[in-house]
């Protein structure tokens, strides 16, 4: 590998869950949830982000303690709720015990810039600099009638251009009340709206987002978009997202703001598919976070539900154990959530141009660290039930003194349990406390070892 830079960083904040906008009033999401900080903490320093399409159907900001409007109308799996500034407070507590940041959205559903601003306002003033973003609305180019959500919020021919006159009505409102506040958006799934926002004048400081779910074919669509263990695997979807992603970097980049993809996973398609809950999207999960990095984007957000294990949506990074609706207050992690934990711990860095040979379902990455250490990444996604160990040779930018690894493994692609970090079912220890790679030898540049298949290897070299 080389010293020289790519010229991206991996942010320490780069991997965060995505949750529904309703879920700022979910009493078990509090600091005093001693397994909600745990799970939270194990992936490193993460970004909340409240939006979803919860947030112009069902979601309702009062200040004053209005009682739920009757139009505002949810299920028992996707209920209806109101928030107010102790639901703000209670947020703002877990955040200080994790230190992680936030980011809110406002409706624009329900077309109120006023209570837009009056949200923003109380969440600048309890979450201080935590809060680093608002999104206006969710997937606004789905706002149309259309065939995936039968409530529709706006009229047929609704447009970016559209958008962009509520979105600017809004954050002129906001910018009276939180002036420092950057917003976010458009946070669709269609590229074409990225060009009206990134031209959009607004006097806050802008962030380019957008949302991708790279196999949500469901039961239509492309072959190569369908939820398989074989798309999932495959390296075209690997190439495919770092090409989508590259795409909205440089519209962003010319615009001179960040680049978020502040609501992505596997597939958007409803229940379960042969991808879920399994050591595969795990794998999956550690190098799409990894590579997008690398092409430029500074914060990934996981969408994820607060409903129980049993009976939640599958795609989940995290959920509540306990019966269908129930839960106990215990959060659990799912398999896909030991892969980010993988990239939360690396903690940051800027990363290294690297020379590979070998090829196949192999990914690697190299970052230098601000204190000059290099810290080198290997995601061997290739099948544990069926490959064998390959053999790797490592050739640092310097002669490393001491050396740390960190590993995860599992049995196979499908199995849903038994994800283990170093052996445990954990997040990764601290470095100081990581054991040194097999075979390292200090002094030598060059370094040979032998790397198992379907694992993702974190290693530090300090010289």
């Amino acid at each position: 590998m080389s010293s020289d830079k790519v010229g991206t960083k991996l942010s320490s904040t780069q991997v965060g869950l995505s949750l529904e906008s309703t879920d700022l009033a979910e009493p078990l999401l509090s600091g005093d949830n001693a397994s909600v900080v745990a799970t939270l903490k194990g992936l490193g320093k993460p970004m909340l982000r409240f939006g979803g399409n919860s947030v112009d159907r069902r979601f309702f900001w009062t200040s004053t303690g209005e009682a739920l409007p009757a139009s505002y109308v949810g299920t028992k799996t996707l209920p209806a709720r109101a928030v107010g500034s102790d639901d703000l407070k209670r947020i703002n507590g877990l955040l200080e015990k994790t230190d992680a940041n936030i980011s809110l959205s406002v409706n624009l559903g329900d077309y109120n810039p006023e209570r837009a601003a009056d949200l923003v306002k109380h969440g600048a003033e309890i979450f201080g600099k935590r809060l680093v973003a608002v999104t206006i609305g969710n997937e606004p180019n789905g706002f149309a009638p259309n065939m995936v959500l039968a409530h529709a919020l706006r009229p047929n021919g609704y447009t970016a251009a559209d958008f962009g006159k509520e979105a600017k009505a809004y954050a002129d409102a906001m910018y009276k009340v939180a002036p420092n506040v950057p917003i976010s958006g458009p946070g669709t799934y269609a590229a074409d709206w990225a060009s009206a926002w990134v031209d959009l004048d607004l006097k806050q400081p802008k962030i380019l987002t957008f949302h991708n779910y790279p196999l949500t074919g469901c039961t239509t669509g492309l072959a190569a978009d369908q939820p398989t263990m074989d798309n999932l695997m495959a390296p075209n979807t690997h190439d495919r997202s770092i090409n989508y992603h590259s795409s909205f970097v440089k519209k962003g980049n010319a615009a001179n703001m960040p680049i978020w993809v502040d609501e992505t996973g596997i597939s958007a398609c409803v229940g379960g598919n042969e991808t879920t809950k399994t050591y595969a999207s795990a794998l999956w999960s550690a190098d799409y976070a990894l590579g997008s990095a690398q092409v430029g984007v500074s914060q990934l957000d996981f969408h994820s539900s607060l409903i129980t294990c049993k009976g939640g949506p599958p795609m989940s990074v995290v959920c509540f154990d306990g019966e269908y609706l129930k839960p106990t207050g215990e959060m659990q992690p799912r398999a896909n959530y030991f892969g980010l934990s993988m990239v939360g711990a690396i903690g940051g860095g800027e990363f290294l141009k690297l020379q590979n040979d070998g090829g196949g379902l192999a990914y690697s990455y190299a970052l230098q660290q601000a204190d000059g250490s290099t810290t080198v990444v290997l995601i061997n996604q290739n099948n544990p039930e069926t490959a064998a160990q390959t053999k790797v040779t490592l050739k640092l930018p310097n002669i490393p003194a001491t050396a740390t690894m960190t590993q995860m493994t599992g049995s196979s692609y499908s199995a849903q349990d038994g994800v283990a970090i170093d052996g445990e079912a954990g997040a990764p220890k601290a470095d100081s406390e990581r054991p040194a790679p097999m075979n390292f030898k200090p002094g030598q540049q060059s370094q040979t070892f032998s790397l198992t298949a379907g694992t993702v290897t974190v290693m530090n070299f300090k010289y």
